[in-house]
């Protein structure tokens, strides 16, 4: 009776755990994306330069292993093929489980993106949350007699419930990149007040620790005993910090960051010129030019890019683009959106509008969130 029990509670929560993280990775697979061209790097300095091979392929590896998640995790709740399954999935997390331990360890990728931006883990959490699925998947292999049995029906309709979900799966990652991600976890989401982000939201609090005759103390005040040797301090309260700490935008003249806060001002976000969507300027342009003929609510366009300027300005050239351009940060910008190029609408620093290349809007549409 036991086994059962356990049996069961180990098949729901790893069945439902597969399913949600798939789909939150689904949600943004160019994030996902991101992430994986870390891993690559990294494993292309520790390991072989061949995993740079892997690097233009990220987007399409993020899909596949991001649908897989779902498809094995609905695959194990409907019961079709459970052994075939189990193994696999097995494999899948004896892996997941080596990277997420080899990022701890080495401190190589502080965030495993397992979960995506909407559940933010450290390397050990995600080390930790590994090790008790893979317990469960073992107590799975090892209670495999208490799996209830499908019929040679029972398979056949399974199968077909699999198969939508593939297609589903499949069809969600690829409209998603797209687009923009359904659910927006960013810091940059619509309706987020940038300047009040960078800034703390209640005053920080340290724990200074301190060393004095090889005994360790802690203080939540400096001591004025110049005997105790400073080591760390720690944040008591690191959830009251800034939630955006590298927003910067400057050109040669120097720093634009707070101007940019000021009034309406459609960011137009260009990552980096080898791989922007240069087709959609035309339709950027229009907008553009909509907008400045329209006085009725002024709106400064202002193009960010981690390129550099020459290069920049040869490629401004080529679309007709007439906007002024500053400088960021490529990191903060694939933050920002994940389209390259993509819109941002601020109002005093608010976000009220985001949009992919795909989905440039009109005139009317800019004006109505102002």
């Amino acid at each position: 009776m036991v086994l059962r029990l356990l049996n069961r509670f180990a098949w729901l929560v790893v069945g439902a755990l597969f399913i949600f993280s798939g789909l939150i990775k689904l949600n943004d697979p160019v994030g996902t994306a991101i992430k994986l061209e870390e891993y690559f790097e990294v494993f292309s300095k520790d390991f072989s330069s061949v995993f740079l091979v892997f690097v233009p392929y990220a987007l399409y590896f993020s899909i596949f292993l991001s649908s897989l998640e779902v498809i094995l995790g609905v695959a194990l709740l409907v019961r079709w093929r459970e052994r075939l399954v189990l193994w696999v999935l097995l494999a899948l997390t004896v892996f997941f489980t080596f990277l997420t331990f080899y990022s701890a360890y080495f401190n190589k990728v502080t965030d495993c993106g397992c979960f995506g931006d909407a559940i933010k883990l450290t390397p050990w959490e995600s080390f930790s949350k590994d090790v008790i699925l893979l317990v469960l998947l073992l107590i799975l292999l090892a209670t495999q007699r208490f799996l209830p049995v499908s019929t040679k029906r029972g398979q056949k309709s399974a199968g077909f419930v699999v198969l939508i979900v593939t297609l589903l799966s499949v069809g969600m990652g690829v409209y998603a990149f797209q687009h923009e991600p359904y659910l927006d976890f960013r810091a940059y989401k619509v309706g987020a007040n940038i300047p009040a982000l960078m800034k703390p939201s209640a005053p920080l609090r340290y724990e200074y620790i301190m060393e004095k005759g090889g005994k360790e103390e802690r203080f939540t005040e400096y001591p004025t005993d110049p005997s105790y040797k400073f080591k760390k301090m720690v944040p008591l309260n690191p959830q009251d910090g800034p939630k955006i700490t590298d927003f910067n935008v400057w050109n040669d003249q120097g720093d634009f960051t707070k101007e940019l806060f000021i009034g309406n001002r459609l960011l137009l976000v260009v990552h980096d010129i080898p791989k922007t969507n240069a087709e959609s300027f035309k339709e950027i342009n229009g907008l553009l030019t909509s907008l400045e003929k329209d006085s009725s609510k002024k709106v400064s366009p202002v193009v960010l890019t981690s390129s550099s300027g020459q290069e920049f300005d040869v490629f401004r050239h080529e679309v007709n683009l007439s906007a002024p351009y500053y400088f960021a940060d490529a990191t903060v910008l694939k933050t920002i959106i994940r389209s390259n190029p993509g819109l941002l609408l601020l109002k005093n620093g608010v976000v009220v509008g985001k949009w992919h290349h795909n989905d440039v809007p009109t005139q009317e549409q800019v004006q109505s969130l102002l």
